[in-house]
């Protein structure tokens, strides 16, 4: 049989290990060619948006541009030229804020996509209201990872509990809430009801 080989379009370890977590709760599915194994590899990627996402249409666009890059045969870089051959599915997991309707505050959400190069799935994860100082900075111009950095006096949350952890004093863990998203952008694939 054959290993299901899936890049994920980021050096982020957290999403990474996000894709690790949806793909082994799919483990009882049936998974695109019934693969003996998995293999889920960082493939770092452009996003191809701002660096501090605003709104659900940029977040999910930055999810599909990075899942699509995975098995982009000829990227802009010029690295990876064989990507497309070397995987499967490529996933993009992208980080935003937005505005709710009915709702006054800012958020901070998730946003997961996977493509096997013709289909694409989505999927998002839970969303988490943003103190007003917090977002008044994300109005202002500044990412939500080095605004937390700033307030936390720390370096690389993102790449650690993020700020779903930090706003939640870690009761959502970072990595659990993105494999939710990828999870759910994995339907299409796992599902017979598409």
């Amino acid at each position: 049989m054959t290993t299901l080989r899936v890049g994920v379009g980021s050096g982020n370890p957290v999403k990474r290990r996000a894709v690790e977590l949806a793909l082994g709760a799919a483990a009882d599915a049936d998974l695109p060619g019934d693969p003996t194994g998995v293999a889920v590899e960082s493939v770092p990627v452009d996003s191809g948006v701002s660096e501090q996402p605003t709104g659900h249409a940029e977040t999910i666009a930055g999810a599909e541009n990075r899942a699509a890059a995975v098995l982009d045969p000829d990227p802009i870089d010029g690295a990876g030229a064989d990507r497309a051959a070397a995987y499967d599915l490529g996933v993009g997991i992208e980080g935003g804020v937005a505005e709710f309707d009915g709702a006054d505050d800012r958020y901070l959400i998730m946003w997961a996509a996977v493509t096997d190069g013709d289909r694409v799935g989505r999927g998002a994860g839970p969303s988490l209201a943003l103190p007003a100082d917090v977002a008044a900075r994300i109005d202002d111009g500044s990412e939500l990872g080095p605004v937390m950095d700033d307030l936390l006096d720390t370096e690389g949350i993102a790449k650690r509990g993020g700020a779903a952890g930090a706003l939640t004093n870690g009761r959502v863990d970072r990595s659990e809430a993105l494999a939710t998203a990828v999870s759910g952008a994995l339907g299409l694939f796992v599902s017979g009801l598409y």
